[in-house]
């Protein structure tokens, strides 16, 4: 399908007149909000600055974790005597460094950490001794799924995003390499098609590969053989439909969940021939991941969107269950021989960093929480076609505003759980009442939620969000719904379709032209999940919501805020742009914010802030707020 795009040049990043256009926008915003976001932007990068354990992982040498807190992000190896040593500081590596992640060899002799500039996806991977602090290597690109076999001999993941793959297939797609003394060999992948991804793992007793290749958020196989032996890997077991997510290898299996029968997710064991046997039954929620702890196996579940921990014995037998005292996040967990060592988190909970020993026995090694009259409550709303909607309403117990900020998703089997929100605290505190919605396409109540709001089904992604702001206008609320990447395209086709029952709209780094997202950067990977916008039987219902092609005047749209970073090389700015040039076209009150060092992987903490200090200004101005530093 092919409709004129008189924006189209806006793609062009480089073209002198977008550059002017974007500092003519950004001097708009800025002027707008100035006043209550300068107020706003201490208390935001406070909450920012408290220490937050963004990922973990135990080693016989002790934990290595990846903080974000005081301005920087930095990796820490606590050792098993306690004591505590920095091992990487990102403000060391450049200006508007961000360190996004790490692997670590099971010794805890070898790191290898993962960081960009302006929050690129395309970044550097250097690789070090951490007794002695020696780089002994660097990559650059979109590196991951780095498994150590010695000093100088790994297997990583490479994307290509713009070039095609040494087998000649062409972007989006990734290959596994063998690194070797400084060389390059890839060993698995070839042939596999456009949009087709690779991930690997090393079994914790190093002889196993664990291999996973997908197609999309809804579908992958397991590939495994000898860690040692390329040739040897072969496909155990092709996920037919469902998707496939190899968690260990185990007492001469390969230890397994499958999202098949209702989607809820089950746990096997699956032999080196694809024989399965039944480990642990799905349950009545999701399961969301397990890890293997010596003799027991630790699940992690969402019970409407909040985590628990499930312990059982090898034979599957259940020993233990843990839940938490307010909804939270399981956000990152891992296990060395018989203990596991997890971080839990909620909306005002930057984390809770926890063990559970051999004896199955919690203990809370270290926890920040911001104090305050925080109440979480949690509701259901019936959407249009009779489904339940769960919600998390967050607010102070002291709160008699009707003033609501939506949050929402809805995408890509990511589900929406209560995590740390520095952006939401300030308008917690300042009366505002910030709302999660669990709306389907997201994971929350497993593979039937996401495919629920995929493709041709994805109206009812809006559906579920226009429910949820209706319930809280008949309230007599006033609303501002957000969201960003994916629910920015939500927040977008509820603009679009229901300016209505909004008060205001906040999209952040959106997809928005839904007939040309395959054609901009890597927007190819997503057809598995929209269409293909090449496709006529695709493209009839992708135009129906396609946010861009929906904007028409005569209708009068509530204040709206589009916000994106030049460095966007996952979702192009151009989407933000153009759908932004069209709502101005015909006079509709919107702003602009463009991030000149942020991109879809994040920003230094000082940039989120100045960001997020932008972004919640605007929303006490729609809602009618003041912050209270200014009351």
């Amino acid at each position: 399908m092919t409709i004129a795009d008189e924006f189209l040049w806006m793609e062009n990043l480089e073209d002198p007149k977008l550059i002017e256009w974007i500092s003519e926008e950004n001097r708009k915003i800025r002027r707008f909000v100035a006043d209550y976001s300068d107020s706003l932007y201490k208390r935001i990068l406070n909450y920012l600055n408290y220490p937050s354990i963004l990922m973990l992982r135990a080693t016989l040498k002790g934990l290595f974790t990846l903080v974000r807190e005081y301005g920087t992000y930095k990796i820490y190896l606590m050792k098993n005597n306690g004591e505590r040593i920095e091992l990487v500081n990102a403000t060391e590596l450049g200006e508007n460094a961000i360190l996004k992640y790490f692997y670590v060899s099971d010794d805890g002799n070898l790191l290898a950490y993962v960081y960009s500039f302006a929050g690129a996806d395309e970044g550097f991977v250097r690789i070090v001794n951490v007794d002695t602090g020696e780089q002994i290597d660097e990559l650059k690109g979109v590196i991951g799924n780095i498994v150590f076999l010695g000093k100088n001999e790994y297997y990583y993941t490479r994307m290509f995003r713009t070039e095609k793959t040494p087998d000649g297939v062409q972007p989006p797609t990734n290959r596994i390499f063998l690194r070797k003394n400084n060389e390059d060999f890839m060993v698995f992948g070839s042939g596999l098609e456009t949009g087709y991804f690779v991930g690997i793992r090393g079994s914790k007793d190093k002889k196993k590969a664990l291999i996973m290749v997908s197609y999309g958020w809804g579908e992958s196989s397991l590939y495994g053989g000898d860690l040692s032996k390329p040739d040897s890997w072969k496909k155990i077991l092709e996920g037919k439909g469902y998707p496939v997510f190899p968690i260990e290898y185990m007492d001469g299996y390969y230890i397994t969940i499958l999202r098949d029968k209702d989607g809820l997710g089950r746990i096997v064991k699956v032999t080196e021939d694809g024989e399965i046997e039944e480990l642990i039954d799905q349950q009545e929620f999701p399961l969301e991941n397990a890890i293997v702890a010596g003799n027991k196996i630790l699940a992690h579940y969402l019970v409407h969107a909040s985590s628990i921990l499930r312990i059982f014995d090898r034979n599957g037998r259940l020993i233990k269950e843990i839940k938490f005292d307010v909804p939270g996040t399981v956000r990152t967990i891992d296990a060395f021989n018989d203990e596991a060592i997890f971080t839990f988190e909620s909306f005002w909970i930057p984390y809770k960093l926890i063990k559970i020993n051999k004896n199955n026995e919690i203990e809370i090694i270290d926890s920040r929480e911001i104090k305050g009259d925080f109440l979480i409550n949690e509701k259901f709303v019936t959407s249009t076609d009779g489904t339940k909607i769960h919600l998390f309403v967050v607010k102070s117990k002291q709160t008699k505003k009707k003033k609501a900020l939506i949050y929402g998703y809805g995408g890509f089997n990511i589900s929406i759980t209560p995590t740390y929100a520095p952006m939401a605290i300030p308008f917690i505190q300042d009366g505002g009442t910030y709302v999660v919605a669990n709306i389907r396409g997201g994971g929350e109540y497993g593979e039937k939620w996401h495919r629920a709001g995929m493709k041709d089904k994805k109206q009812n992604v809006f559906d579920d969000f226009a429910s949820v702001i209706k319930r809280f206008k008949d309230d007599n609320y006033n609303v501002v719904a957000i969201g960003r990447s994916n629910g920015g395209l939500l927040v977008g086709a509820i603009l679009t379709q229901h300016p209505e029952i909004l008060d205001g709209a906040v999209i952040g780094y959106p997809v928005l032209d839904m007939l040309r997202f395959h054609k901009l950067y890597i927007g190819k990977a997503w057809v598995p999940e929209y269409g293909n916008p090449d496709n006529p039987t695709d493209a009839e219902y992708l135009i129906k919501y396609s946010p861009y092609h929906n904007i028409r005047e005569g209708v009068k749209y509530p204040p709206t805020l589009i916000y994106t970073g030049l460095h966007d090389d996952r979702v192009h700015p151009a989407h933000a742009f153009k759908f932004a040039a069209k709502l101005k076209k015909i006079g509709a009150p919107v702003y602009l914010r463009i991030e000149t060092v942020s991109g879809h992987a994040g920003a230094t903490p000082e940039v989120r802030a100045k960001e997020y200090a932008d972004i919640l200004a605007f929303v006490y101005k729609i809602l009618e707020i003041k912050p209270r530093n200014m009351e």
